[in-house]
């Protein structure tokens, strides 16, 4: 059973910066595209950011583009959200997701709150 566990989050100014990080258990996390989501209360989950298995490719929601940053560690199986320029619109629990492409499974892992505010 695939696993994912996040970390990170919490209480931080707006203007400030936090990552949250998400660690891949019991499976090849090269073989896995890895996003992160956002929830925000009353709003629908939405896709924030994407990094794809090898790395190469990332994709960002124009919400947060030039100011979040997607990366992976494939020795640590851990994908990575930086999130900078803090805004309170970036409130939200932030989930992370792996898919496999090839078996098209999509695994998600528990969600991380994130509060921006002075």
């Amino acid at each position: 059973q695939v696993q994912l566990g996040v970390s990170g989050g919490g209480l931080v100014q707006p203007g400030g910066s936090v990552t949250v990080s998400c660690e891949v258990l019991l499976f090849d996390f090269s073989l896995i595209d890895m996003s992160w989501y956002r929830q925000a209360p009353g709003k629908e989950r939405e896709l924030v950011a994407t990094i794809d298995r090898t790395g190469g490719t990332t994709k960002y929601s124009d919400s947060v583009m030039g100011r979040f940053i997607i990366s992976r560690d494939d020795v640590k199986s851990t994908a990575y959200l930086r999130m900078n320029s803090l805004k309170s619109e970036d409130t939200a629990v932030y989930y992370c997701q792996g898919y496999r492409a090839l078996a098209k499974i999509t695994y998600w892992g528990q969600g991380t709150q994130v509060t921006v505010s002075p």
